[in-house]
């Protein structure tokens, strides 16, 4: 914990006002949306400017006094936890947009800059920022970035990587590092801004991104179908993006479904149930391509695959059929779910659901466990939710024991035992799942590089 001399220089570096340690704030700031940890930080701080950013990491060098980053706290995994007596440094008051280049379709905002806020900039602008997910009102683009976060978008505008022109960000010594400058090229050796895309703040903070913009794309139509069996996923998957511009395909379970029309804020899109659903989006700029839909819609129907489906016919029915896939983490939030956000190859997808679905169903006889998912580019995400009577620290360790059998399914298939939720806490003792023990060396030896004193974001993604 911080002693009384280190709160002074702390008031100091910044106005009193923006340096917190009454207990609401540190239990608010010192916790994300995971669930398993209790927060303890010393402090939490309010910088407004990069400089006040370095000025307080280089604070914590002397003082040798650990930094939490701060974001939107929707992070999955308690990378943004603070559980030690550390500082974290919220991004809440750096949340302005400092410039837009309409010839270079950028903008350059602070790290701060809440997700919708910059896809309202951008339509305001006559453009589109198309990194999406249910956490966009709250989650804040430094996170974003500082997690890679993906979304129901992936399957045609990738991660939040490919939108990255440029970073500025202050290491674990208090350097302030310009990084790429929002280049469309620049071969010129290492490119260190894709370093900090995915490192959990481990390397440094990020406080400015200039991100790329695109063209609207043409109106969004949006179908769910009623899908019987898994194997018919993947074969609806193939016959609608064969001829159709997908923006998003996403999957989701009678399970999951039920969660959300229990709150009574959807209605059911149909009349019959079924085991799954898909939700799937694409552009429709003429009555030709509503056609074409339909079509594929009566073909997989013939081939079995689903049973039924619906179109929407608005905007408002289009947001409301959203809300079916959309609404599940929020809805499902109060059994405190035990997480496990997977990724294979999508040609991967049939094989690797069958053999887990056989894994989950033996493993967990007495747990509900909630499907859903972006399938479209082979990522899954698994909930099993805690039952009432069962305290939380056992709810754990009983979902970890079987993580050993999905991990191990996940290395089989050489997946990803975290397709876009990070590391972070939670799944930081899985890392050599996914990555070798060179890789890990080597991640070891860049985080020893630009933080030496291993203040920035301690114990998160590397044990």
């Amino acid at each position: 914990m911080l002693d009384p001399r280190q709160i002074q220089q702390l008031h100091s570096l910044l106005e009193t006002q923006r340096v917190a340690t009454d207990v609401a704030t540190l239990q608010s700031h010192g916790l994300d949306w995971t669930r398993y940890y209790t927060p303890a930080p010393a402090a939490v701080v309010f910088p407004k400017t990069t400089e006040e950013v370095a000025a307080l990491v280089r604070w914590a060098t002397q003082e040798k006094v650990a930094l939490v980053p701060s974001g939107g706290r929707t992070g999955l995994s308690g990378g943004a936890v603070a559980t030690q007596g550390e500082v974290v440094v919220s991004f809440d008051r750096m949340n302005a947009i400092l410039d837009f280049n309409p010839v270079d379709r950028t903008v350059r905002c602070q790290a701060g800059v809440v997700t919708a806020q910059l896809q309202d900039f951008a339509a305001d602008q006559g453009l589109y920022y198309p990194v999406d997910f249910a956490s966009s009102g709250s989650s804040q683009i430094g996170g974003n970035i500082a997690t890679n976060a993906g979304g129901i978008k992936v399957v045609r505008y990738g991660m939040t990587r490919e939108w990255v022109a440029g970073l500025k960000v202050v290491t674990g010594t208090g350097e302030v590092l310009e990084l790429n400058q929002g280049l469309a090229k620049n071969n010129t050796g290492y490119d260190f801004r894709h370093l900090f895309i995915g490192s959990e703040g481990t390397l440094g903070f990020i406080v400015e991104a200039t991100m790329r913009l695109t063209r609207p794309p043409a109106p969004l139509s949006v179908m769910v179908l009623a899908v019987p069996a898994l194997a018919g996923i993947m074969e609806i998957f193939n016959a609608f993006r064969q001829r159709l511009d997908l923006t998003a395909f996403e999957f989701f379970s009678e399970k999951a479904l039920r969660h959300v029309l229990a709150r009574g804020q959807v209605q059911r899109p149909f009349e019959g149930e079924s085991d799954y659903y898909v939700l799937l989006e694409f552009e429709c700029a003429n009555s030709t391509t509503e056609e074409t839909a339909l079509s594929l819609f009566e073909e997989c129907m013939e081939a079995g695959w689903l049973v039924d489906g619906v179109l929407s016919q608005s905007e408002e029915q289009a947001r409301a059929l959203w809300r079916l896939r959309e609404d599940i983490s929020e809805s499902i939030t109060p059994y405190r779910p035990y997480k496990n956000d997977i990724a294979v190859r999508v040609s991967a997808v049939p094989p690797f659901v069958e053999a887990l679905d056989a894994v989950l169903a033996r493993e967990y006889p007495d747990f509900e466990v909630v499907w859903f998912g972006h399938i479209g580019d082979g990522n899954l995400h698994i909930n099993v939710l805690k039952p009432d009577a069962l305290a939380l620290d056992g709810f754990r360790e009983a979902c970890e024991r079987v993580n050993a059998e999905v991990f191990a399914l996940v290395r089989r298939f050489g997946g990803s035992m975290s397709a876009e939720h990070g590391v972070g806490l939670l799944k930081r003792d899985y890392l050599d799942v996914t990555r070798s023990p060179e890789d890990i060396a080597l991640m070891r030896g860049v985080k020893a590089v630009f933080d030496p004193l291993g203040i920035m974001n301690p114990g998160k993604l590397l044990a």
